[in-house]
């Protein structure tokens, strides 16, 4: 079941707190179709939402105390003040939406505290934005009910800062604002130099296509600092590039740009980050050319590029592309921040169970745990369901 029902949280706030909460949200995890490390690049990504959400049920407290909880999540209430949130000061799951509170805080909003339940079915550590969604989820309900009056893409930016500011993940804004702004049936294409959006009609189903999402069961962190390497080494490529940022190297300079650069790693990461903005710009392409099936080649290209040159693939991962292409899929990448999570299948509806089940066979003769493989229909970002 990839929603979690409203009913039940609200029911399990009551049984917490005494009372009915003010309101119910949910807001999405999602995958990103093409165009990763990107968006800390000033980029292009194309993110969609998925069905599967964090909701919260929620309502104001004028104490200064905030008080969360998880239904996922062994353990009592967690209870802060919210004048004394500091960051970095908690690595566990309460870090999420204690963090959206002091960053609204911070950014002057007068949130004086809140009763928080939580419920999710996004999956954690498979690289669809199990936090983002719980940072926007908080955002959100929080917005509405002290009558902030923010923007998505304002909440965006405000979870994303509690993520790198508050959390100590220095991501970037993409999965904040897909769980903030994607719409059902669509692909958002995202610049993230000034957050323009675009919704992309992505119909898979109309077109006979399926886009499945497996994850490999390897639970990634991006805090152990490997995605933060990587951000440096894109930020040195900048710097020693004369730009801002990596989004500024045109594509077709690329090579001049490579030639300049004599660190053998950072003109790996200079090459991914240029060339996976040039595959996004074609993806947008084909897509408003209806040529949806050409797109296959350009994710499984993407893949090499993220093995190769950015290293942030693993053995599950190469494994789950190279079976599925192997099977008939049209194309196919690791998706998110690397060191497991998952990957993105695009496939023939009439090929889906083939598909599956030679990825799970090509698992289980490796000796991999078996992986979990399920649609991702292009669903609504966050909203209030109560």
């Amino acid at each position: 079941m990839e929603q979690v029902g409203v009913r039940g949280v609200r029911e399990g706030f009551e049984e917490l707190y005494g009372a009915a909460p003010e309101g119910v949200w949910a807001a999405p995890g999602r995958v990103n179709l093409i165009g990763e490390y990107t968006d800390f690049n000033e980029g292009f990504v194309m993110p969609l939402a998925l069905p599967h959400t964090a909701v919260a049920a929620v309502s104001r407290r004028s104490d200064g105390v905030l008080r969360l909880h998880s239904a996922d999540i062994e353990g009592p209430v967690v209870e802060l003040r919210v004048d004394e949130l500091t960051p970095r000061s908690d690595t566990g799951w309460a870090a999420y939406p204690a963090g959206v509170v002091w960053a609204l805080r911070e950014a002057g909003h007068a949130v004086a505290g809140a009763d928080i339940h939580l419920a999710s079915t996004v999956p954690t550590g498979a690289g669809l934005s199990s936090s983002a969604a719980l940072e926007v989820v908080t955002a959100l309900a929080l917005d509405e009910l002290y009558g902030l009056g923010l923007t998505r893409p304002e909440l965006a930016r405000l979870a994303q800062r509690a993520e790198n500011d508050f959390v100590g993940v220095p991501c970037g804004v993409m999965d904040q604002t897909a769980s903030a702004c994607c719409t059902e049936g669509h692909a958002l294409h995202l610049d993230c130099r000034d957050l323009s959006i675009r919704q992309i009609p992505f119909d898979l189903a109309s077109q006979g296509l399926e886009l499945l999402v497996v994850d490999t069961r390897v639970k990634h962190a991006l805090g152990d600092g490997a995605y933060a390497e990587r951000r440096a080494g894109c930020e040195e490529g900048a710097r020693r590039l004369g730009v801002s940022h990596l989004r500024d190297v045109p594509y077709e300079g690329l090579d001049v740009a490579l030639a300049r650069l004599s660190d053998e790693r950072v003109r790996r990461y200079v090459r991914h980050v240029v060339s996976d903005d040039h595959r996004v710009d074609l993806v947008v392409s084909l897509l408003d050319a209806g040529d949806v099936r050409a797109i296959g080649p350009v994710l499984t290209d993407g893949h090499a590029s993220l093995r190769d040159d950015l290293r942030i693939s693993c053995p599950e991962l190469d494994l789950a592309v190279s079976a599925a292409n192997s099977a008939g899929a049209l194309g196919a990448r690791m998706t998110g921040g690397g060191f497991g999570g998952s990957a993105v299948v695009l496939v023939e509806s009439a090929d889906i169970d083939g598909v599956t089940k030679a990825v799970v066979e090509a698992f289980a003769e490796a000796g991999f745990t078996a992986p979990r493989v399920f649609p991702a229909v292009p669903s609504a970002g966050a909203r209030r369901i109560g």
